[in-house]
């Protein structure tokens, strides 16, 4: 992967407007997707699938292309199974409040999510009263496929997993995990946030029901995600939102609804961040997910030689680089992950994460009050990884 040549696309990269390892929040934009919205406001501002002046049938035929990408991209053959959100989570709990699930249904999920798959299911317990089992993970957050098979007995109505984590980077066996499932007859919704920006993903060879992402997290403008789901699983699915664009006709006393993915992009879409999809899915296929993957550990490798000698430093997960994807997690004895984080932007202009990232009970059920969190992408660079590791070198020797 020539990533000098990939670091010139990115505008504050380019500017020298420091080092961002945030990129687990969401990444930066290259030229060719900046370029797309501000065509989309300079040249054709208007609204798709509704008004049919030129405009509007130049918004709706981008709306389509960048959706027939995602298919694309993700290895499907049917664009209208993809459904665009503003993020990941807004799909998870499109699915989680949709799906029809009843007192007494049970929801199994892992033991590292982020809030976007466990927050509506406490709702739903206390809501509707549905039951909750939690596959462990071990120490470091490894899933544990024993402790999941033990949970899929009596009940189970749905399974709901995080691909990827986005404290330790750890992934999920998922296909093993959908299989188990299936083979009970229990479809499979997966948090693809963190898995998505980094990794190869076929949803048709991984024959998963539900998959969502945010597509802010893989070069996309802020403020777009996807609901992938197979037809039939959305035709059985309950929008979370009803009106505009999502009918067929209504009357005084009746309704048709639209079929998927229309029934669930309900009013007005974010249009100029839906243009912007297509460049930046464009932009991943042209260096390849499998190289984004091979970048990812090639980064953490580097960054854990540089930061092994560090005194105080631990790393949240396993010790593996290899395990790890994009994400490195650590804290320094004697410092809040607030403060390193801090000090960091201070001091070498390093941006980072720092708390419990969305994912509380992972870091209470191991009494940890939180973890500083570098996350990296396509542009970040070998020179990169030295200098964080420096910094963090300095922090420890002058305040740990």
């Amino acid at each position: 992967m020539d990533t000098e040549s990939i670091r010139r696309d990115f505008p504050t990269v380019r500017d020298g407007r420091g080092i961002y390892l945030d990129n687990a929040c969401q990444t930066l934009r290259p030229d060719c997707v900046i370029d797309a919205v501000t065509e989309y406001y300079r040249e054709y501002p208007a609204c798709g699938g509704r008004s049919v002046h030129s405009m509007a049938t130049r918004v709706s035929m981008a709306i389509d292309e960048s959706r027939e990408a995602m298919a694309s991209f993700f290895g499907s053959k049917d664009p209208d199974c993809f459904v665009f959100t503003k993020n990941c989570t807004e799909g998870m709990n499109t699915v989680a409040r949709g799906f029809g699930l009843r007192k007494g249904d049970v929801v199994v999920t892992g033991g590292a999510e982020h809030n976007s798959n466990h927050v509506q299911w406490l709702a739903m317990q206390q809501e509707v009263g549905i039951r909750r089992r939690i596959a462990g993970t071990d120490p470091e957050g490894r899933f544990d496929m024993d402790s999941f098979i033990s949970c899929l007995d009596g009940g189970v109505k749905l399974v709901s997993v995080g691909h990827v984590s986005n404290v330790t980077g750890c992934a999920v066996p998922l296909k093993d995990i959908i299989q188990e499932a299936h083979d009970r007859g229990i479809p499979v919704l997966a948090d693809g946030a963190q898995a998505a920006p980094h990794m190869k993903v076929d949803l048709e060879a991984l024959d998963v029901d539900f998959y969502c992402a945010s597509l802010h997290k893989m070069l996309a403008p802020s403020g777009v995600g996807m609901m992938y789901g197979r037809k039939e699983m959305l035709e059985r699915l309950r929008p979370l939102e009803y009106g505009g664009g999502t009918v067929g006709l209504t009357t005084y006393d009746s309704v048709t609804m639209a079929s998927p993915p229309d029934r669930f992009e309900a009013g007005l879409s974010n249009y100029a961040g839906i243009v912007g999809v297509k460049p930046a899915l464009d932009y991943l296929s042209r260096i390849g997910m499998d190289e984004v993957s091979a970048h990812d550990t090639r980064l953490q490798r580097l960054l854990q030689k540089e930061t092994e000698d560090i005194p105080g430093l631990s790393i949240v997960g396993p010790e593996d680089p290899d395990e790890r994807g994009g994400v490195f997690s650590f804290n320094i004895k004697g410092l809040t992950s607030h403060d390193i984080a801090m000090m960091a932007d201070s001091m070498a202009g390093i941006m980072i994460r720092s708390g419990m990232h969305c994912a509380h009970p992972f870091f209470v059920s191991r009494n940890i009050d939180g973890a500083a969190r570098a996350s990296f992408y396509v542009y970040n660079d070998d020179s990169e990884m030295r200098r964080f590791a420096d910094c963090l070198r300095r922090i420890a020797e002058a305040f740990a």
